[in-house]
């Protein structure tokens, strides 16, 4: 770990006073040497408190084990993590790059490290009562956080663990799953080349006229509709035209890059000819759940084509990808019941709410 610091360029007084002790060092003293390098500057900026500070060694030991539980014990060698040595992932690797090795078993390129490092960015903040926020605050507030010494952070993250399941978080395959229906049997090699030559709008008004019959029996059945994946969302409605600021976003990021992305091209058609074509009284807004359904789609499309993924390998990495942007998610709300949480009450002050755009 510390050779891996200094081929990175990574310089701090806390682990050069590790270099004046002499002997075997423990793991946990470079921890934390590394822990304390890193929260040294917002601590004495005042941007966080010396709890966060004392406990920042606990939550990146977390991140490990939960980052190497998504890796299949066979893969675990004395070394080496899918026959990547250790020195090459501790000196050279990103998070990314660990997190696609989990997923796929490769290395990353960084035209695929890109997207993934995106969609963890778009999972990390959980919304106003989100679920999984619940679980782990709900344990911080049963510990007692007015008296933080008592709260145990594994509990917290395993109440985290056990507020996701299939309807959140584990729904990721449903998103997958519509668009391989629609894809599967298109011939497509590369959903990242604007020359696919599919006809994006034709496919999108076909489903459209499909959807809008559907609905009309299920209304004259007295039937529920089937809800669409990834299209709608409560929060962004009742305007002729609807946006997912966060979809708008990535989108003109990705754009400005110059990166092109079938998946999410076909569901900006598809809210479009649902209106187009009576199935919707406004055009719906593509919501973010379909960006991310689109990026790691895109990514994991080749090793999918090519018969090396298959639907449950689909299906896990759409949950394993929500659990990584959650973990850090939920850290910030465990940190923050923490800090600022009352015993057995999980309640935010609307006063102190906020939210960034």
């Amino acid at each position: 770990m510390l050779a891996a610091i200094e081929a990175r360029g990574g310089r701090s007084v806390f682990l050069s006073y590790l270099a004046t002790l002499g002997g075997r060092l423990s793991r946990d003293a470079i921890l934390a040497a590394i822990a304390t390098t890193i929260s040294w500057g917002p601590l004495t900026r005042k941007r966080i408190g010396r709890l966060t500070a004392e406990t920042l060694p606990w939550y990146l030991r977390l991140y490990g084990v939960m980052v190497g539980a998504t890796i299949p014990g066979e893969h675990h060698q004395a070394g080496s993590l899918h026959g990547i040595p250790r020195a090459e992932r501790f000196g050279e690797w990103t998070m990314a790059d660990l997190c696609f090795l989990a997923m796929t078993g490769k290395k990353p390129t960084p035209e695929e490290a890109l997207p993934l490092q995106i969609l963890i960015g778009l999972l990390i903040s959980n919304g106003p009562g989100s679920i999984s926020a619940q679980g782990a605050k709900g344990a911080v507030s049963a510990d007692g956080p007015q008296t933080p010494g008592r709260v145990q952070i594994n509990k917290a993250m395993i109440g985290f663990l056990t507020h996701t399941g299939y309807s959140h978080g584990g729904n990721g395959f449903e998103w997958m799953a519509f668009l391989l229906d629609r894809f599967r049997d298109r011939g497509l090699n590369d959903s990242t080349d604007p020359a696919h030559g599919i006809d994006l709008k034709a496919m999108a008004a076909e489903f459209a006229r499909g959807y809008r019959r559907e609905k009309k029996a299920a209304k004259e059945a007295g039937a529920e509709l089937r809800a669409l994946p990834s299209v709608h969302h409560p929060v962004f409605k009742g305007k002729p035209v609807n946006f997912d600021p966060r979809e708008r976003f990535v989108a003109e990021y990705m754009s400005g890059a110059g990166k092109y992305n079938i998946f999410h091209a076909f569901y900006r058609e598809l809210v479009q000819a649902l209106h187009d074509n009576g199935a919707s009284p406004y055009v719906f807004c593509v919501n973010v759940d379909a960006v991310i359904a689109a990026l790691l789609l895109a990514l994991l499309w080749p090793d999918y084509r090519a018969g090396r993924l298959g639907d449950r390998d689909l299906e896990t990495a759409a949950f394993t990808l929500f659990l990584y942007g959650r973990m850090i998610g939920s850290a910030v709300e465990i940190d923050d019941h923490l800090n600022r949480g009352r015993d057995m009450d999980t309640r935010t002050p609307a006063s102190t709410c906020g939210f960034v755009v």
